[in-house]
């Protein structure tokens, strides 16, 4: 049974394969309508969602396929006191496939010890997001021609931000990647990403403050929100939530192919005025998800023999 709870359960080869299903889905939507037919998505997700849950079942709902799941923990039995481990064994005796969220690290990959059907991180915690990177990256191959030769600018909360720590773990496979890491000092990257993904691989990086200093050199930014859900203090939430706000002036300090990807949802981090920019990618990026996760589900079912 194969589960994809990091981007890097699939190898650079595999990651190629499934971005090509997704261009052959994404052209010609009929001929996948009716590919899941007969089967079932589950979607358990303990923690508030809307792009994720929604393209999770949009994706199922366009290959034919159903859906069931609950939205919040508060409408599951885990507000029972129901453990995930005897949530994931029911679910397998109802679904072909289920997508989990919790807010601990490392629940979903609990799930897989006792589930019978594949499982998908959709996010754990702080930890991880590989759906997220699979639509970030295949969004880069769609917009940039390829994945490599690229500078990449990641700003926001670089602490908490599971996207952040998944999309880095992903592209440190791909050639000639650089970083440049632009939050305030209580927001940097954590030290397994910074000393045991970057450096021990020797990916060249920066830690910076000043997202305007850095604009002219980057090939593509990455902007987060900060998680007011990640913090435990709230005064402290409050004086970091609007450290950078990308707008059009500091737009017309970027090249003219940069791209701005977002996971969202934003709160202000990325002011109205930048979404009518052609280099504004993030609703772009939004859609693209449903497709990567459709080519998802396909390949995790067919790998199952459930398809």
């Amino acid at each position: 049974m194969r589960h994809l709870m990091s981007p890097l359960d699939f190898t650079i080869d595999e990651l190629y394969d499934l971005m090509k299903l997704a261009d052959d889905i994404q052209k010609n939507r009929s001929k996948y309508a009716k590919a899941c037919e007969g089967r079932t998505l589950a979607t358990c997700f303990y923690e508030p969602s809307t792009r994720t849950r929604l393209s999770f079942e949009a994706a199922m709902l366009n290959l034919g396929g159903n859906v069931l799941g609950f939205a919040s923990a508060d409408s599951s039995s885990a507000a029972k006191g129901e453990s995930v481990s005897d949530t994931i064994r029911v679910i397998s005796g109802y679904a072909d496939i289920c997508a989990i969220r919790h807010p601990k690290e490392g629940a979903p990959l609990v799930a897989t010890s006792h589930s019978g059907i594949p499982v998908i991180n959709a996010g754990d915690g702080g930890h991880q997001h590989p759906t997220q990177t699979l639509t970030d990256l295949y969004t880069i191959r769609s917009l940039r021609g390829e994945i490599g030769q690229l500078t990449i600018g990641i700003c926001g909360d670089l602490k908490f931000g599971r996207t952040v720590h998944s999309l880095i773990n992903a592209l440190v496979r791909y050639p000639d990647i650089r970083f440049v890491l632009i939050s305030p000092p209580e927001l940097v990257v954590p030290s397994y990403i910074r000393d045991d993904v970057l450096k021990a691989r020797g990916i060249p990086f920066t830690e910076v403050k000043s997202l305007e200093d850095v604009m002219p050199e980057l090939d593509i930014l990455y902007m987060t929100r900060v998680q007011r859900e990640r913090f435990f203090n709230e005064e402290d939430y409050i004086r970091m939530k609007d450290f950078y706000i990308l707008d059009k002036a500091k737009m017309e300090l970027a090249k003219e192919n940069m791209l701005v990807l977002h996971p969202l949802p934003r709160v202000n981090e990325i002011s109205v005025e930048v979404d009518d920019d052609p280099r504004a990618a993030y609703f772009t990026q939004a859609h693209n998800g449903v497709f990567i996760r459709m080519a998802l589900i396909l390949t995790l079912l067919k790998e199952a023999g459930s398809l």
